[in-house]
């Protein structure tokens, strides 16, 4: 349960951030996972790829347990726009674009762990 869990937290991470526009690459890198607190500040990194954000958040997550509260956050102060569709490159946002393949994420995680 704790694997399935874990893994479905980092497939929906994940997509978020790839769905993040990319410019400079700050708003990818600005994804900050924690457990049990909502992470804050603002990093000055920038992540155009998106590999060192996707393994910063799976490094934060390597302990999740199921029943724990795990928190995506990205404090730059124009996210909101972004997710807003603000942007050519993500017009239907990130956030509420992952939400909405939940369903697939976590079918295709019970799937992978049925193969093992």
């Amino acid at each position: 349960m704790d694997l399935a869990f874990r893994k479905i937290a980092l497939g929906m991470f994940s997509q978020v951030i790839m769905n993040t526009p990319v410019d400079s690459g700050r708003a990818r890198a600005n994804w900050q996972v924690a457990i049990g607190s909502v992470p804050d500040g603002v990093l000055t990194l920038e992540d155009k790829s998106g590999s060192a954000t996707i393994s910063a958040a799976d490094a934060s997550a390597a302990g999740l347990k199921a029943g724990d509260v795990i928190y995506l956050a990205n404090n730059l102060p124009y996210i909101q726009r972004l997710e807003d569709g603000y942007s050519g490159q993500a017009p239907a946002g990130m956030v509420g674009l992952t939400v909405q393949q939940f369903q697939q994420i976590a079918a295709q995680v019970s799937f992978e762990l049925v193969q093992v």
